[in-house]
C-alpha cells in the first residue's frame, strides 16, 4: 500500500468500481439518484478508509452503506418524479428501446415488493454480476442460501410479471445490468 490516503483508497476502490455503479443503480432506481447515492457513500468511505480493517473486502463495506443510505432516505419518504425522469434519460442515453424503458419500469415496480434479502440477492447477483460466494459473504450466509434467494427472487417476479412484461430470465436482467452502468 501507499502513504497517500487518497491513492490507496483508489486502488482499493478500482476493482469495485463497475458491480458498486451497477448495485446503486439498480437500488436506487425510481427512489433517488443513483449518482447523489454513489457519492454520499463513496466519500463517507474515502472518511472512514483507515477504520476499514478488512481493506480488500471494500466493496462489501460500500454495498452495506448504499444499502443502509438508500434505506435510509426511503425511511424519510424521499421520493421524487424527477429521479425516475433522469434515470430514465441515463437508460436512454445508452440506448434502451422504448420497450425495454417500459419493461425496466415494471420490473423495478415488481421488485420494490420482493423481501429485502431476496431483492438485494437477485441484485447483486444479476445486475451486479457478483459471485453466489461473494454475496453470500456480503449477506452473512451461505452459497446455498444465496442461491436459493436468487431462485425465489426469479419466481416471485415471474409471477409478478406474468403477462405484462417480456419473459423474465438472464439475459433481460444482463441488458438491465449493462444499461445500468
Amino acid at each position: 500500500m501507499t502513504d497517500d490516503p487518497r491513492k490507496a483508497f483508489m486502488q482499493a476502490y478500482q476493482s469495485c468500481h463497475e458491480p458498486f455503479v451497477r448495485y446503486c443503480s439498480a437500488l436506487a432506481y425510481g427512489h433517488m439518484d443513483a449518482q447523489d447515492l454513489m457519492q454520499d457513500v463513496l466519500l463517507s468511505a474515502f472518511q472512514q478508509f483507515e477504520q476499514i480493517r478488512k481493506k480488500d473486502q471494500l466493496l462489501h463495506y460500500l454495498l452495506r452503506a448504499a444499502r443502509n443510505r438508500a434505506a435510509s432516505n426511503w425511511r424519510i419518504g424521499k421520493r421524487n418524479a424527477d429521479i425516475t425522469e433522469q434515470q430514465t434519460a441515463r437508460l436512454r442515453e445508452r440506448g434502451a428501446s422504448a420497450d425495454m424503458l417500459v419493461d425496466v419500469e415494471i420490473l423495478y415496480r415488481a421488485m420494490d415488493k420482493l423481501p429485502g434479502k431476496l431483492r438485494d440477492a437477485l441484485v447483486l447477483f444479476e445486475v451486479s454480476g457478483l459471485s453466489m460466494a461473494e454475496i453470500a459473504e456480503i449477506q452473512g450466509t451461505n452459497e446455498n442460501a444465496v442461491k436459493t434467494r436468487v431462485s425465489r427472487a426469479r419466481t416471485a417476479l415471474r409471477g409478478q410479471l406474468e403477462g405484462r412484461a417480456r419473459s423474465l430470465n438472464s439475459e433481460l436482467l444482463q441488458t438491465l445490468g449493462s444499461l445500468l452502468l
